[in-house]
């Protein structure tokens, strides 16, 4: 996400490399050229100036010590103020006792059913909490289906009334079965329109003060630019918004709503969605998006993501196989697995500082992973356990099984057993402080 911002402004900023110290003539061409990447990002003009002359104020102020490249320095200020225009902090969905009620709001095509689904799903299986779904947009037929389809998926309960066109009576009706057995949350899927339109902000406007809801968030499709900060901005003003979500921030986002929505309608971005799984929804940080424009990685969120696929039995029964020589291919498979679980592998490599760059313009598709599952499923049991035991025949037989070929075959038991040998390092005293050491040297 954001490759074209962030190459733009890793060039600005490297304009001040090798300086010896910061000053009005060289911050100029860099603050100058910043802003214009902003502009092209479809940040607003007036925010993207904003942004550059506090960045230039602070640059001027900043003391820069010897050891500091001023290009250095330069990031720092950057990042913090990136990181203070989209909020400074994560806000998330408000706790509270007795029943939550949390209406969605939002154009249609923005990914308000999906995002209904998607939190759902994320407060029953990180939170433990009771969750309710509501199908209420009843002008687009398929939504009620589809949120059905969803809710069934994640196992969430969803009430729906198809025999009524009435969103407030549906939405008051599931608020009283929500609250009679003991539902934590009530979320509240509304009707879109193509564009904003008076009918469409009353029947809004009717339910949220039908319901009452602690949260009312604005679901928006963040390739949209600059036109999701202006359609916030009118919900805004009918609806009083406690927060923003930007959906599909996976897609070819140039970073104008995500930059800016946070300064014009001075409400927290609370959550983004960056895929088509129920899983792929995460709590939007300021500091760590800010990180990942400036091609600095997001290694924290690389972190939860993998903490939360972690399984600790699991994790030392490998270690054990490792340490006695015994990891076999279902062990890789079971590892493969647990990766996927994680999100987009490509969003995933961005993550690791530097491997944002070298992943521009390549394509990790999500199915990148089914040729390796077929060629292990194809494997023996006994070939799972000993790689030795495959020879030509055999590689023969396990290629045509899976519908691949020889040579990949061959290429997945090189490496296997290049990532053994390095899992084997690993185990070794002083191994992981090679390891990083090895890293950091490439």
């Amino acid at each position: 996400m954001f490759e074209n911002l962030s190459d733009r402004i890793e060039g600005a900023i490297h304009r001040l490399s090798g300086r010896s110290s910061i000053t009005d003539i060289n911050i100029a061409d860099a603050v100058k050229d910043i802003r214009k990447a902003l502009v092209e990002a479809d940040v607003n003009y007036k925010i993207a100036k904003r942004f550059t002359d506090k960045v230039k104020a602070d640059a001027m102020g900043e003391k820069v010590i010897k050891a500091l490249e001023p290009g250095q320095a330069m990031v720092k200020i950057v990042r913090d103020n990136m990181a203070e225009l989209m909020g400074g902090t994560a806000s998330e969905i408000v706790e509270g006792s007795g029943l939550q009620t949390i209406l969605m709001a939002g154009l249609q095509g923005s990914g308000k059913t999906t995002f209904t689904a998607k939190l759902g799903n994320r407060l029953k299986a990180k939170k433990g909490r009771k969750v309710m779904l509501v199908a209420a947009d009843v002008h687009r037929p398929a939504a009620i289906d589809q949120l059905q389809t969803l809710g069934e998926s994640i196992g969430v309960e969803v009430f729906a009334m198809p025999e009524s066109k009435d969103p407030v009576y549906i939405t008051k009706q599931a608020q009283v079965k929500a609250k009679a057995e003991g539902f934590n949350y009530l979320m509240i899927d509304t009707a879109g329109r193509l564009a904003i339109d008076e009918v469409m902000m009353d029947e809004i406007r009717a339910i949220h003060d039908a319901v009452s809801p602690q949260e009312t968030l604005f679901v928006v499709d963040a390739m949209t630019g600059q036109d999701a900060v202006n359609t916030a901005k009118a919900f805004h003003e009918v609806l009083d918004l406690s927060g923003v979500v930007l959906t599909k921030l996976d897609g070819d986002t140039r970073g104008g709503a995500a930059l800016s929505i946070r300064s014009v309608v001075d409400v927290p971005i609370k959550f983004i969605g960056t895929g088509e799984k129920m899983e792929a929804l995460d709590v939007f940080h300021p500091e760590r998006m800010a990180d990942r424009i400036l091609g600095m990685g997001d290694v924290l969120t690389l972190v939860e993501k993998a903490q939360e696929q972690f399984d600790e039995a699991a994790a030392r029964k490998v270690s054990k196989r490792i340490a006695t020589n015994t990891f076999g291919f279902d062990d890789f498979l079971d590892q493969i697995r647990q990766m996927k679980k994680m999100g987009n592998m490509k969003d995933m490599m961005g993550m690791i500082p530097g491997m944002g760059k070298a992943m521009k313009g390549v394509d990790i598709p999500d199915d990148a992973f089914v040729s390796i599952e077929a060629i292990i499923q194809s494997m023996t049991p006994a070939e799972r356990r000993d790689a030795k035991l495959i020879n030509g025949s055999r590689r023969s037989r396990i290629a045509m099984g899976s519908g691949t070929s020889v040579v990949e075959v061959n290429k997945l038991l090189k490496q296997f057993s290049g990532m053994s040998k390095m899992m084997k390092m690993m185990q070794g005293k002083g191994g992981k402080a090679a390891m990083m050491q090895m890293m950091k040297g490439r």
